[in-house]
């Protein structure tokens, strides 16, 4: 059971492990939703995510006996940090199996806390099912990522900070992959105040609760779809369904596309580097469909590769027109490339690439296209050029940008 004394103990251990999150306002955010906004940054604990509160927890209430068979659990990559530096610290072997398709700095991380890492599977799912057959033929200790109450129960420790910190606090918004976040902090939120809103963000291409609630029991999703790999689950947990269906007050869900926009304005208001399934509350906030209440968003992870960072801000910038492409036809003669340059400069636009195509016509005196790749100020910044470009009589036609 979730009950009150639990989490309080569970509260008191986690700190032997975890850092201080205080809450972070964001002006930025706040202004956007028309919500005073704040940030949990569980992206800063010591292994990049909440996941150790959960795991440390749930190693602490095995027997010796238990811990000393060696532990096992799948992950699609904070968990498997959390477990691997909890063993650490107990001096017990952890093997983890992850999905391959798990970013390399949490496949590196997690054996540099001396964990054996075993790659498997394309998602979650069926990693936890390799997993569960190798404790069995082993004779291992499995820990659940999350559907597990003792592992649910140390996750709450989030919602016990938070209130403490913020006791007016009107919503809280957590990310959701499995569920056991989403099950300690709205438990305990609905125990120590049942006026606090909790409201679950799922991604919308891995939204395994919010369609298991529909149903009214849980539901295993053909396959899911989503850059935010931390919440990639096709089951939410079955131990936990109950209490999130008491708990939580709404499950929403968000495309990819909010979320490179979310990680953009995160780096560049916040200066935080916060992986994509972490961005969900973020990018929720907007969604909420209220104004002057007090939010608390739940950053759960920043376990983000370079390359997958390098993406996200390419795409984050195209997608808020801050890089566009545009096509304009010209004469094939000397001079030419000067005056569409001359315009574009004339309008404070910087050009970051050219790409000249010589055989868009048979006629090559008649026209040549010049694909231009600009970096701008914004929307507005964008539209002026364009409209600049046609004043010019250059025929612009904005195209895919391909960086």
């Amino acid at each position: 059971m979730l009950t009150l004394e639990k989490f309080e103990e569970a509260s008191e251990k986690v700190k032997e492990v975890t850092l201080q999150t205080k809450l972070v306002y964001s002006e930025y955010f706040s202004n956007q939703s028309g919500n005073k906004v704040y940030f949990k940054p569980e992206n800063l604990q010591y292994t990049g995510a909440y996941k150790v509160r959960g795991a440390y927890y749930k190693i602490s209430t095995l027997s010796k006996e238990e811990r000393e068979k060696g532990l096992i659990t799948a992950s699609a990559g904070n968990h498997a940090q959390g477990v691997a530096y909890a063993a650490k610290i107990y001096g017990v072997k952890a093997t983890i199996v992850m999905p391959t398709t798990t970013p390399l700095i949490k496949v590196n991380r997690t054996k540099s806390y001396g964990a054996e890492v075993v790659l498997y599977g394309d998602v979650y799912d069926e990693a936890c099912e390799y997993a569960t057959k190798m404790a069995e033929e082993k004779g291992l200790t499995f820990i659940h990522p999350f559907d597990d109450l003792d592992v649910a129960t140390g996750q709450g420790s989030i919602a016990m900070e938070i209130i403490k910190e913020l006791p007016t606090v009107d919503y809280i918004l957590v990310p959701i992959g499995g569920g056991g976040l989403a099950t300690g902090v709205s438990a305990l939120a609905k125990l120590l105040n049942p006026n606090i809103k909790v409201i679950g963000v799922e991604p919308a291409g891995a939204n395994c609760l919010q369609e298991s609630i529909k149903s009214g029991e849980v539901l295993t999703l053909p396959s899911v779809s989503t850059i935010a790999d931390g919440t990639a689950v096709k089951t939410p947990g079955k131990l936990l369904f109950p209490y999130l269906k008491e708990n939580l007050d709404d499950v929403i869900t968000i495309d990819d596309e909010e979320l490179i926009v979310a990680f953009l304005d995160m780096v560049e208001n916040h200066k935080m580097i916060v992986e994509n399934s972490g961005l969900l509350t973020a990018a929720a906030v907007t969604h909420l469909g209220v104004t002057g209440k007090k939010v608390v968003a739940i950053l759960s992870g920043g376990n983000m590769d370079i390359i997958t960072m390098s993406t996200v801000v390419q795409q984050g910038l195209i997608a808020r027109d801050r890089i566009f492409t545009v096509s304009v036809l010209l004469p094939d003669k000397p001079g030419e490339l000067l005056r569409v340059a001359e315009v574009i400069a004339k309008e404070q636009g910087n050009v970051i690439k050219l790409d000249h195509n010589q055989f868009v016509s048979i006629n090559r005196n008649a026209a040549v296209e010049l694909r231009i790749t600009i970096e701008t100020f914004g929307s507005e910044h964008k539209a002026k050029l364009v409209e600049k470009l046609d004043e010019s009589g250059f025929r612009p036609r904005v195209v895919k940008t391909n960086i």
